[in-house]
């Protein structure tokens, strides 16, 4: 499963300038499907996954309760997803 950010051109996409906070949010609105967004259990994990790194403690908890929930190919595609995006923006500094 890839992303699914295109799919509702309304929602914010992740960005490195984002707080922790805000990227929870974000991840929220996936695991639900609220907002707008689509419900989306991989992307979820994934904007979890960034807003962890950026400090987010519940995003953490989510984080591993959602992974608890999932299939263990869709926890590695989500860590992979994750690592895509963080290369993608080190790739953009570095341009």
């Amino acid at each position: 499963m890839e992303l699914q950010m295109e799919a509702a051109e309304s929602l914010p996409l992740p960005s490195p300038e984002m707080s922790g906070d805000d990227l929870f949010k974000l991840g929220l609105m996936y695991s639900t499907g609220q907002g707008g967004a689509p419900m989306d259990l991989v992307s979820a994990h994934m904007i979890f996954n960034l807003a962890a790194m950026k400090g987010s403690v519940e995003a953490r908890l989510y984080r591993k309760e959602l992974s608890q929930e999932m299939d263990r190919e869709d926890v590695a595609e989500a860590q992979r997803a994750a690592r895509r995006w963080l290369d993608q923006g080190v790739s953009a500094l570095r341009a």
